[in-house]
């Protein structure tokens, strides 16, 4: 461990490699240390060390951001070592547990204690520090993002004292819960969970006017309602799609939805092809392969269908090679200051590029059609904001600056992407 008695060297915090990458290798950098604490007390001595020294410092995670979010050329924490529940309160619902958790983890507990998340995303290999405060979702028209259930945060301060935001401290919470890691490192985090529940799932495939058609019906009517357009029928095994060719009743193999709604039910657990009963942690969770670099933006569920019809015709017309599918879901508004989700029920709309190839003229021609409608960023997903834009979304960025720097004056927690974003 790494104290103030320390001189610091590039090795001072157990570093094997000083380049570090994200899970699907767009975003990379070449860190001074790496810290790896066991506790809260080692992560509170190794940040005021670093802080004392001029270094920046930021959290890796589970590493499942595409945005530079995670980069520094300073200090740089794993918090793989903190890692398990801590504390269950059954009675009212509540799980404490450590930062570097992750939501599989997380979620094995629960399902033990009989709990449920209230919702899950799409993936559950991410550590719920980094998962939840960066706006991460799932679907469900009056379900909000994740970061939602957040009623408790430990934020470790630059000089090494330990920052409690709770149900006390109301602006503090509703600013910290989708927060970027910039107001401090999260060592614990408690949430608001579930008495648990069957999920009922049923995939099929619609035409995509069809889809359209039976929107709205479909969002109002499922706890949980969400499709992937496919352009062509390998659009679908971008995403490792399952096969509804047989569900479809317009026959078509291209331009359709693979429709998915879910539902809570009392059903006893099984499984078929296109319909499945299980624990809803059982359910939520898709199969992916990091083999694609995902744009995703919130915006105004009354503009969700022309979003996604303009993104669709842009991609028919302009780039036909863009083949990944446009994701499709719902999200109820919330109160968080920097929630992509702050007072605006949402639908997000996702789309991606390959690896290897130069899809930036796509994205940004994305970027401009979602603009058009007030969307917001997926913190976690790539994205074009700068300042400016920050500001004209964000009802509360100004707020949120404010007390960004009153807690962290030197720009310990910021990099260089981050600063252009909340300095």
């Amino acid at each position: 461990m790494a104290t103030a008695s320390h001189n610091m060297q590039v090795n001072d915090f157990g570093i094997d490699s000083p380049h570090w990458r994200n899970w699907v290798g767009n975003q990379s950098c070449i860190r001074a240390a790496r810290g790896a604490p066991a506790g809260e007390d080692e992560l509170c001595a190794m940040v005021r060390d670093a802080a004392a020294r001029g270094l920046k410092v930021r959290v890796a995670g589970s590493g499942h951001s595409f945005t530079p979010v995670a980069l520094t050329n300073g200090l740089h924490l794993t918090l793989s070592g903190m890692t398990g529940v801590r504390h269950v309160d059954r009675e009212r619902r509540r799980v404490t547990a450590s930062a570097g958790t992750t939501i599989n983890e997380l979620v094995r507990v629960l399902k033990q204690e009989g709990l449920s998340m209230v919702n899950q995303g799409d993936i559950d290999s991410q550590a719920i520090a980094g998962a939840l405060t960066t706006g991460t979702h799932g679907t469900g028209a009056r379900l909000g993002a994740l970061a939602s259930s957040i009623v408790g945060l430990r934020l470790v301060q630059p000089d090494g004292t330990v920052l409690v935001a709770d149900e006390t401290t109301p602006d503090l919470l509703l600013a910290a819960r989708v927060s970027l890691g910039t107001l401090g490192v999260i060592s614990e985090m408690t949430l608001q969970v579930a008495d648990g529940y069957r999920l009922r799932e049923r995939i099929w495939r619609e035409d995509f006017e069809t889809a359209m058609e039976r929107h709205d019906e479909l969002a109002a009517t499922h706890r949980h309602f969400s499709f992937f357009w496919c352009m062509t029928e390998a659009s679908r095994h971008c995403y490792c799609l399952p096969d509804t060719a047989a569900t479809s009743r317009s026959g078509r193999t291209t331009d359709v939805c693979e429709m998915k709604v879910m539902d809570i039910t009392d059903d006893e657990p099984f499984a078929s092809e296109f319909v499945k009963v299980a624990y809803s942690s059982d359910v939520y969770p898709i199969e992916y392969i990091p083999n694609f670099h995902e744009l995703e933006y919130a915006v105004p569920v009354e503009h969700g269908k022309a979003a996604v019809r303009a993104v669709r015709q842009l991609m028919l017309d302009e780039f036909p090679e863009a083949i990944y599918p446009i994701e499709y879901r719902f999200t109820a508004g919330d109160d968080a200051w920097m929630s992509p989700f702050h007072r605006q029920d949402s639908v997000t709309v996702s789309v991606s590029g390959e690896p290897g190839t130069d899809y930036w003229p796509y994205l940004r021609a994305v970027d401009r059609i979602l603009r058009g409608y007030g969307a917001r960023p997926h913190w976690g997903k790539l994205h074009f904001l700068t300042g400016e834009d920050v500001t004209a979304l964000y009802p509360k960025a100004g707020e949120f600056r404010t007390l960004r720097r009153r807690l962290d004056p030197e720009g310990t927690y910021l990099n260089d992407h981050l600063a252009g974003l909340f300095l």
